[in-house]
């Protein structure tokens, strides 16, 4: 646990914040599209396009400076990961 911790912690370090959405949209997608990779793929593939964009959008209209996408994407990722810690513990 603690090495794969370490592992994911350097991936996030070494490829910006942005790639921590490749850490929450496989579990979401997971949740939707269910444990067959055949739907599993084309589904992360999706919904990991659509949240960034969606992301980016409101990182540049919600106010007159631009924010970081970091920030929102922490925003959403941070409580889903606490969500599905919870969910396995039961």
């Amino acid at each position: 646990l603690v090495v794969a911790s370490l592992m994911v912690g350097f991936i996030v370090y070494a490829s910006g914040v942005i790639g921590f959405v490749g850490l929450i949209i496989p579990h979401m997608a997971r949740i939707v599209a269910g444990p067959d990779f055949r739907k599993l793929l084309p589904a992360s593939l999706l919904m990991g396009s659509t949240f960034l964009l969606l992301v980016d959008d409101i990182a540049r209209g919600a106010t007159s400076m631009e924010i970081p996408l970091g920030i929102l994407t922490a925003a959403v990722g941070a409580p889903f990961f606490l969500i599905l810690m919870y969910r396995s513990q039961r």
